[in-house]
């Protein structure tokens, strides 16, 4: 999880100068890096993102362990992601890397609550 939150500092840093196609990656990574949290409960990894967002969706949230919520910020958070960092036409705007820390810190508070709940 230290991981996610470190992710999630990079992101308003990078958002507050101005640089919001890097401070979209940065919070993808970590919403995913929170999700990777959660799944070492299972003792699951993955080295390919799909791997790790098909696993969620299949054991977290498929089985109401967590909101269905969720599942749409990681996959939003990664289509974004994708778009930023592959197509040379996207630009991301201010308000889009706004919406992705506010969703990032959405996401990894629930995934704490989630985790304090088992342990």
């Amino acid at each position: 999880m230290e991981k996610a939150k470190e992710d999630l500092s990079s992101a308003k840093v990078l958002f507050e100068n101005k640089f919001y196609k890097q401070s979209v990656n940065r919070s993808y990574y970590s919403v995913f890096n929170a999700t990777r949290a959660v799944l070492a409960i299972d003792n699951f990894d993955s080295k390919k993102h799909s791997g790790i967002i098909a696993y969620f969706n299949q054991h977290y949230i498929a089985n109401h362990r967590i909101e269905a919520e969720f599942s749409k910020i990681l996959m939003g958070a990664q289509k974004i992601r994708n778009s930023s960092d592959y197509d040379d036409f996207y630009i991301v705007s201010k308000e889009e890397a706004n919406d992705q820390i506010k969703n990032a810190e959405k996401y990894i508070n629930r995934m704490e609550v989630f985790l304090s709940q088992i342990s």
